[in-house]
C-alpha cells in the first residue's frame, strides 16, 4: 500500500502541472495526507535545479496554508473530524503528549519540530484544539517549514540521484527509520527543553488531553 501510494505520488513529478501537485501535496500533508511532499520536491529539484528555491517556497507556503486548515479542524471541528483523523493517521496515542507540549512550550515545539520528522499534521490539529495564539502558530510554522523544505531542496539539487535511488530500493527501511526518528524527535525535544525538564517528563507520560 505504501509503495503504491509512493509510486503514484512520484508519477506526478513528471506531470505537466507538477508544481500544482507539489502545492496540493504540501497543503494536504499538513492536515491529513500520510506521505510528506519531500520525495516529490526532491524529484522536481533534481529535474529543474534552477527552480529548487522556487519549489521550496511553494512547499513552504502551501504547507503553512495547509497547517492553518489543520488548525481550523482542531479549533472548530475536533469532535466531528479531528478525532477521526488522528485515529486514522495513527496519531491518537500521541495526541495527549503533543497537546501538553504545545501548552507548556508553545512556539518552541513547532520550531524544534522543523528539525525533526514529528508529523506536522499532529502539531497543526493539536494547536487548533488547544487554541494556540494564531500569530505565534503562523510565524513558527513558516520558520519550521522553510527550514525543512529549503534544506531538502538543496540536498536533492546537490545529491539528488543517489538519494532517489536509495529511497526506491529501500523504501520500507527508510519508512522504519523515519518512524524511529519520530520517537527520537520527542526525546530530543525533552532534552532541548532544558529548564522545563519536569514539565517535559510530565508531558511524555500524559494520558489525558489538556484544555
Amino acid at each position: 500500500m505504501l509503495k503504491k501510494l509512493y509510486d503514484w505520488m512520484m508519477e506526478k513529478a513528471g506531470h505537466a502541472h507538477a508544481e500544482r501537485w507539489l502545492f496540493l501535496f504540501s497543503f494536504v500533508e499538513s492536515s491529513f495526507f500520510p506521505i510528506p511532499p519531500h520525495p516529490l520536491l526532491g524529484l522536481m529539484c533534481l529535474a529543474r535545479p534552477d527552480k529548487a528555491l522556487r519549489f521550496g517556497v511553494v512547499c513552504t507556503l502551501a504547507s503553512v496554508m495547509g497547517g492553518l486548515f489543520g488548525y481550523a479542524i482542531g479549533y472548530f471541528a475536533y469532535e466531528t473530524i479531528g478525532i477521526a483523523l488522528l485515529k486514522a493517521l495513527g496519531l491518537w496515542d500521541s495526541f495527549p503528549a503533543a497537546a501538553c507540549y504545545l501548552k507548556e512550550f508553545g512556539a518552541e515545539i513547532i520550531l524544534i519540530k522543523g528539525a525533526t520528522p514529528i508529523p506536522f499534521k499532529l502539531i497543526t490539529l493539536t494547536a487548533g484544539f488547544i487554541k494556540m495564539d494564531l500569530f505565534t502558530f503562523i510565524w513558527a510554522s513558516v520558520l519550521s517549514r522553510a527550514f525543512q523544505f529549503m534544506l531538502v531542496g538543496f540536498l536533492f539539487w546537490k545529491f539528488g540521484r543517489p538519494i532517489k535511488a536509495f529511497i526506491d530500493k529501500y523504501l520500507a527501511w527508510v519508512t522504519a527509520a523515519f518512524l524511529l526518528i519520530v520517537v527520537g524527535g520527542f526525546i530530543a525535544f525533552t532534552m532541548l527543553a532544558g529548564g522545563g525538564a519536569e514539565k517535559s517528563d510530565g508531558c511524555s507520560q500524559a494520558s489525558s488531553i489538556p484544555r
